[in-house]
């Protein structure tokens, strides 16, 4: 049985365990394992909770995904789209996507992944996303492709 639910921030440890999973093979890509979400803490993810709207992919009463969202100025920004590496290629994170950008009416949707991370980059294409920027950002020595969409619409 699955289930997209709002998460709660007793989740936290969770979303977590998954996030270090999910970006470890980002890490191996850059050779960096200085990312800021190996480098997130529980008490981190607890206090995305205040800024974020966090969801959660519950499968079989298992959390194996999540995404993060945050509205500011018509803008919604996306953020650290997780899938367990174990559950991934079966279309978790297009409906997670699918499920937080239908949360937000009338706004412009905006995420970011690494430049050389060429599987996301098709995958947020998929979905309707295109680059317009690269930018570092000053925690990271990643180099971060910009998208954007301005609708909502994943089949």
């Amino acid at each position: 049985m699955k289930a997209i639910l709002e998460a709660k921030p007793e989740d936290a440890s969770e979303i977590l365990h998954i996030q270090k999973q999910a970006y470890r093979s980002e890490a191996e890509l850059y050779n960096d394992y200085d990312i800021q979400p190996l480098q997130q803490t529980v008490s981190g993810v607890e206090k995305d909770f205040e800024s974020s709207f966090i969801l959660k992919y519950v499968l079989d009463g298992k959390i194996v995904g999540s995404v993060r969202a945050s509205k500011e100025n018509g803008t919604c920004h996306i953020g650290k789209l997780m899938v367990d590496p174990d559950f991934q290629g079966r279309g978790i994170g297009k409906e997670l996507m699918r499920e937080i950008e239908g949360r937000y009416e009338h706004v412009r949707f905006e995420l970011f992944t690494g430049n050389k991370s060429i599987k996301n980059i098709a995958f947020y294409e998929g979905l309707g996303y295109k680059g317009y920027k690269t930018h570092q950002l000053p925690r990271e020595d990643t180099v971060f492709l910009f998208m954007e969409k301005t609708h909502s619409k994943i089949k």
